[in-house]
């Protein structure tokens, strides 16, 4: 619209206008002065009149019509201000919704562990040339996250924060070999060391070793921390996939799948302390 006031045409059509004005008050002036009836140029005079006020009422026309296009400009802005104020609501409370059903799956945890401190932290970035599928997050030493501590979702534990930011912290994964925990079965409490490896990390799945030949794991069978190392007890990690013997036949192992699917991480709970902790990391 504001190119259409600064154009040629416009100036015509305004120059024009006010000639039409000046032309029309000029024939009402003269039709005012004469009446019709009196003499010759009443009659004369007459049809200037009558332009005149086709003029007047022309330009009058115009003129609503160009105010009332403005009065609707305006009410469009107002009403697109409203809709997007409205977008920014929905918005916000979509994410509040969001926030609420993130923090519910976590009561449960929070009900059985009371000890544990939270801080909740969303995935910002993925290793792309990790095979074991480490990221980062949004949180760092600013908001009390420091090495070590663990990483869940309500689904169980994903990992340990290996290295600390101001503001981000890096998540190595139970798929790792840096993470080496002790775990057991939560059905027997058969126990072992729980580490990645890079064969196993292809197929998503980590391995619970140093089982006694003597044990009693089955395939299916939950897998949870044994409160040994830097996380604390009765976290899940996964189930029993399949179950074998090292090379020298000494020992067992199993592949254990974790109950997190780690590619669909996009937020996590980070355990910032718990009862115990600093005694584990000793």
């Amino acid at each position: 619209m504001r190119f259409f006031f600064s154009s040629r045409q416009f100036k015509v059509i305004l120059c024009v206008t006010l000639c039409l004005i000046a032309l029309s008050a000029v024939c009402i002036a003269i039709g005012g002065r004469m009446s019709p009836q009196s003499d010759v140029l009443g009659t004369i005079a007459a049809p200037f009149r009558a332009a005149g006020e086709k003029i007047s009422t022309s330009v009058s026309d115009f003129i609503s019509a160009f105010t009332e296009g403005n009065e609707a400009q305006l009410k469009n802005a107002e009403l697109e201000s409203e809709i997007n104020e409205l977008r920014e609501q929905l918005k916000d409370y979509e994410k509040a919704l969001s926030e609420n059903e993130f923090y519910k799956d976590y009561l449960e945890i929070k009900d059985a562990n009371p000890d544990f401190m939270f801080e909740a932290a969303t995935l910002i970035s993925r290793d792309n040339q990790d095979p074991y599928k480490g990221f980062t997050v949004n949180k760092g030493s600013v908001n009390g996250i420091s090495e070590n501590d663990p990483v869940i979702t309500d689904a169980g534990l994903v990992g340990f924060i290996s290295e600390v930011g101001l503001t981000t912290s890096k998540v190595s994964t139970v798929l790792s070999p840096d993470v080496v925990m002790g775990a057991l079965d939560n059905r027997t409490s058969d126990s072992g060391v729980l580490s990645g490896s890079l064969e196993l990390a292809q197929n998503g799945e980590t391995k619970l070793y140093n089982l006694s030949r003597s044990c009693n794991v089955a395939v299916g069978d939950y897998v949870v921390t044994s409160g040994e190392g830097i996380f604390p007890s009765g976290l899940l990690i996964g189930t029993i996939q399949t179950i074998g013997s090292d090379e020298y036949n000494t020992s067992i192992y199993a592949a254990v799948k974790p109950f997190v699917n780690i590619d669909e991480i996009r937020a996590v709970m980070v355990i910032t302390d718990f009862e115990g902790q600093g005694a584990l990391g000793e």
